[in-house]
């Protein structure tokens, strides 16, 4: 199947550099006629995001920092202006310091915790309110959690209770938001290589007990993620909304 998002106006907010879920999103989107929009939070962010999308033409890319409420404004206010609409919106991101990875869990600091909250949970939020009045011909919302939310990932500490925070954000605004056609839900992805990964300790090992345990033998890619994406993003899935939906090779299923 092709041309499953064509003439939609998609913003994917969360592109560090090419192993981000969100460029495999992002390609898999455009391989399907979607119409993409970007942000960046800064000027590495913004070259990367360059020489990532050179061969797909003209892109438009805003800047937006989620911890600052003027930007976000800022940037829906860009949007509506040029695309009037909005049909589809990826939050993928997320951020907790790297002493409260590297820490026990129990000595998470308040100043980590409110951080981790802001940026992975809240923004979330405050994204959605201001996409809300753009989709006005009903869209899909999506964002990124993992198992961590729901099971205890040694290493994952404070992103775990934030991702558990992520989920419930979810369920809530699905039913808010429901009512105006417009769908949300989350991808739990398998560990992937990513640049936050690298945040965790052990990530190797966990790579390696997924790849052993996952009834599919292997860990998942890009391609994998991309494709669970459009899935979400088009009218394939127009009767789903508010689900956790796990993309792990099956790991999520094991009890061992």
């Amino acid at each position: 199947m092709s041309g499953l998002l064509n003439g939609k106006n998609i913003l994917i907010m969360g592109i560090r550099n090419k192993w981000s879920i969100a460029w495999g999103i992002a390609q898999a989107a455009k391989a399907q006629g979607a119409n993409l929009i970007f942000t960046y939070l800064g000027d590495r962010e913004k070259e990367s995001l360059q020489k990532l999308t050179s061969n797909m033409g003209k892109i438009d890319a805003y800047p937006c920092d989620v911890a600052r409420e003027e930007d976000i404004d800022n940037l829906f206010s860009m949007i509506k202006s040029k695309y009037g609409v909005l049909h589809g919106l990826v939050h993928a991101i997320a951020f907790a310091k790297s002493e409260d990875l590297q820490d026990t869990f129990v000595n998470t600091s308040k100043d980590g915790f409110m951080t981790a909250m802001d940026i992975s949970v809240y923004s979330f939020i405050a994204v959605m309110k201001r996409a809300q009045p753009l989709m006005t011909e009903g869209g899909s919302i999506l964002t990124l959690t993992y198992r961590g939310s729901v099971k205890v990932s040694p290493g994952y500490n404070i992103m775990g209770v934030a991702k558990a925070a992520l989920e419930a954000s979810v369920r809530y605004a699905s039913y808010e938001l429901g009512s105006n056609n417009i769908r949300v839900n989350a991808i739990s992805s398998g560990p992937i290589k990513t640049m936050s990964a690298k945040g965790v300790k052990n990530f190797s090992d966990i790579l390696n007990v997924v790849e052993e345990k996952a009834p599919l033998k292997r860990n998942v890619t890009l391609e994998d993620l991309g494709k669970a994406a459009v899935y979400l993003l088009s009218d394939l899935s127009s009767g789903m909304t508010g689900e956790i939906l796990y993309i792990d090779a099956g790991y999520n299923i094991m009890g061992i």
